[in-house]
């Protein structure tokens, strides 16, 4: 038998093999991205959050601050979690003056990630990250 026949349609296997693994490597780096992109763009916005908390004059003016700073920065980062969650630690506020003390934000998002169709992945995953500022020592609370 003739070797070209013995050949035939072994290409055609070979693409059949090959497709489905570049494509899933290749949702897999969408994924990665998007992972990423969005884990700066939260970490930015609890940046802002935790600022923005950090120079207000009371424990109440500071989470609701922080919270509207939060919401903010993830809008202007152009993501849409589903759901967002901007959490203020105003706790230590209580401090005296005089003692250090910080405020910490974590703002948690949930990125869509079912539009890829990668087995194993859920429709959406968890992002979340916390920034801390601290408190003016001196300044009255």
């Amino acid at each position: 038998m003739n070797r070209k026949l013995r050949e035939r349609g072994s290409a055609t296997i070979e693409a059949l093999m090959v497709v489905p693994v570049i494509a899933v490597f290749f949702a897999l780096t969408v994924l990665g991205g998007r992972l990423a992109i969005t884990h700066q763009a939260v970490q930015a916005a609890a940046a802002d959050a935790a600022r923005s908390a950090s120079i207000a004059r009371t424990a109440s003016a500071a989470s609701f601050g922080g919270q509207a700073a939060g919401y903010a920065g993830l809008a202007n980062q152009g993501l849409t979690c589903s759901p967002a969650a901007v959490r203020v630690d105003t706790s230590q506020f209580n401090r005296p003056v005089g003692t250090p003390a910080t405020i910490t934000a974590t703002i948690s998002c949930h990125v869509p990630t079912s539009d890829l169709s990668l087995p194993g992945v859920p429709g959406t995953m968890l992002v979340e990250a916390s920034q801390t500022s601290p408190l003016d020592t001196y300044r009255e609370r």
